[in-house]
């Protein structure tokens, strides 16, 4: 895709909204809609790089309640034009068609090439993706496991979503200490996986979510590693305008 003069595509991930509670979730969640109405003029593209939801799961005819104003919101941005991709993340792997259907955005379950102006971007979530974090790995093929996501929908869902709402709360409080500060790119996990694939094929950008620690890195090959942060603490979000990628930060 070639940029149309003034138009961009903008990149932002790791929401988590449902958590902590209900009245701190829907501030946050206001405030992505402040920012999505302010940039929608100028953009062509939006990537939503996983972990939207602390948790989500798709019933055959039940909704996850809430997010009224942020699912209409994408809503309107889809039916002016605007193309909206998402990647699911570790917190909201359980997508189905919702989105596709009801919304018209795209869901991809792994990593996924675009072009955009001559730039070739490496997009993903990040979680599973590099050496390390072994049982993660293992518990990902368990919970991606079409009859383990079939067994889990046989509950009702105030039990169901009770559940997986408490064991989402405490994956978060044991990574919290991990995604304060940048490891340095022999040691973070992402890093290494980029460097592996430019071995293979070359990306101008690497782009994910997941580590909550925003930043733009120096790769081999005139390559760059870029990590989006978070919008629980950082509210920072990228914006590449068909010549370079910048990270920045929504006051708001």
């Amino acid at each position: 895709m070639q940029l149309p003069a003034g138009k961009k595509v903008f990149f932002l991930s790791d929401f988590h909204l449902g958590a902590p509670n209900a009245a701190a979730s829907r501030q946050r969640e206001n405030k992505l809609i402040r920012f999505l109405n302010e940039i929608e003029h100028e953009a062509a593209v939006i990537f939503i790089v996983g972990d939207l939801f602390d948790f989500w799961y798709e019933y055959k005819y039940v909704v996850p309640k809430g997010y009224v104003r942020l699912l209409g919101k994408l809503a309107d941005l889809t039916d002016k034009g605007i193309a909206i991709h998402f990647f699911v993340g570790n917190h909201d792997m359980w997508m189905k068609t919702y989105f596709q259907e009801e919304l018209n955005i795209p869901v991809y379950f792994g990593p996924k090439w675009f072009e955009f102006s001559g730039k070739q971007l490496y997009i993903a979530h990040g979680d599973g993706l590099g050496p390390g974090d072994h049982g993660y790995k293992l518990l990902k093929k368990i919970f991606r496991n079409p009859l383990c996501q079939w067994a889990f929908g046989m509950l009702p869902p105030v039990i169901g979503m009770g559940l997986a709402n408490f064991f989402s709360r405490k994956s978060r409080e044991a990574v919290a200490d991990h995604e304060k500060e940048f490891w340095g790119p022999d040691k973070e996990w992402l890093m290494i996986h980029s460097r592996e694939v430019l071995q293979q094929q070359h990306a101008d950008y690497f782009v994910y979510g997941h580590r909550h620690v925003p930043g733009i890195h120096a790769l081999p090959n005139n390559s760059w590693y870029v990590n989006l942060g978070d919008w629980i603490i950082h509210f920072t979000y990228a914006v590449f305008d068909g010549e370079q990628m910048q990270l920045h930060k929504y006051e708001g």
